[in-house]
């Protein structure tokens, strides 16, 4: 079935509480680079370039599957220091390269603002209306909602906007000029998924694989009249249980549990994608010791591992583990579990010096 992409535009609400942790996003100006993810699990790209003077703020947005296929909108706004919190809103798209069939749409989000060592994020959840009237949707009728991630960059996927020229550092930014001819692109295909069936957890195998028990019964002595033929009991051989050694990288760094998750369906989906700009961030992703993704770099097109778990392998660990930081440190990723009707959104932060565990426990519903 063919989908038509709507083109999202936006009505922002910033929120985050006062705390000293929090003085960073008293000046959102900047530009602030991810995606959201609709209701649907569809991922687009978003920009945003603002421009915060006093408590007011200016700026334009990005919403798009490339830099050929893309809406932008001009937006205002006013940021309230006292309590950490920001109105913006957009006034009206500008630039528009989409498909025919294609509606415009306004988007509300609200956004939690983090700081990660020198990172700074907002993340939060959107709802959006139509724009105007289309050939089946009216306007302010009901465009969808899902989550948004953005992160603060210093490079723009367009170019970056003359009111941001000499604000921000500019020593490494990648200026893209906009498109003018309108042209589809090609989907972006996912990368190979990796299917695997993961190694049991072996818990206190002292206790949970017992030995069998060999009766050490005297040798069997038969009487003949002729001779004794002695009778001796054959040796059974006890098998240790087989465990994985850890790797060295598992060793030398410190794993570090980010969280754990119960699911409910023994199949399991997990996918790795960049979270904010795409910096060459690369990983590799071990289940249970044993290596499944090996030095992948992060994009916007997932990494993919799909686990198989049961009532008796019902424990799983996966350790990301970074093998560069990319030109922004930390090796940053956004993890995306789907377990049947479950989903779970896990930020992932890992250093050359500590690997991040996602821990997952079965628990048949």
């Amino acid at each position: 079935m063919k989908r038509t992409i709507s083109r999202y535009l936006l009505l922002l609400i910033f929120l985050a509480p006062f705390t000293q942790s929090t003085l960073f996003a008293q000046n959102l100006t900047g530009i602030w680079r991810g995606y959201f993810v609709t209701e649907g699990f569809e991922q687009y790209k978003f920009e945003l370039q603002v421009k915060q003077t006093g408590s007011s703020v200016t700026g334009v947005s990005y919403s798009y599957l490339s830099t050929v296929f893309y809406g932008k909108a001009t937006l205002v706004g006013n940021f309230n220091k006292s309590g950490q919190n920001a109105l913006i809103r957009e006034i009206k798209t500008v630039e528009l390269r989409m498909s025919g069939g294609s509606q415009a749409c306004i988007m509300k989000c609200v956004f939690k603002y983090e700081r990660s060592g020198k990172e700074e994020f907002l993340e939060g959840t959107f709802t959006s209306k139509f724009e105007k009237d289309g050939f089946v949707n009216k306007q302010g009728d009901n465009c969808g909602g899902g989550k948004v991630y953005l992160r603060r960059v210093t490079t723009s996927d367009f170019y970056i906007e003359p009111f941001l020229r000499g604000k921000i550092k500019t020593t490494d930014v990648i200026v893209n000029k906009a498109p003018t001819k309108k042209t589809i692109p090609t989907p972006i295909p996912e990368k190979k998924t990796v299917t695997v069936k993961p190694q049991p957890v072996i818990k206190k195998p002292a206790e949970k694989t017992n030995p069998p028990v060999v009766k050490n019964n005297p040798p069997v002595t038969k009487t003949d009249t002729t001779k004794t033929k002695t009778i001796t009991p054959p040796v059974v051989k006890n098998n240790p249980p087989v465990t994985i050694p850890k790797p060295p990288v598992l060793k030398n760094r410190t794993n570090e549990l980010v969280k754990t998750l119960v699911v409910n369906s023994p199949d399991v989906t997990v996918k790795l994608y960049d979270n904010g700009e795409i910096d060459g961030d690369t990983i590799s992703v071990y289940l249970d010791n044993k290596l499944v993704l090996s030095s992948k770099m992060l994009t916007a097109s997932p990494l993919t591992v799909k686990l198989k778990m049961d009532e008796e392998n019902d424990e799983h660990e996966l350790i990301m583990v970074a093998e560069n930081l990319g030109r922004i440190p930390p090796n940053t990723s956004l993890m995306i579990v789907e377990a049947g009707g479950q989903r779970f959104d896990v930020r992932i932060t890992s250093t050359q010096q500590k690997n991040a565990v996602v821990r997952f426990k079965y628990q048949k519903q």
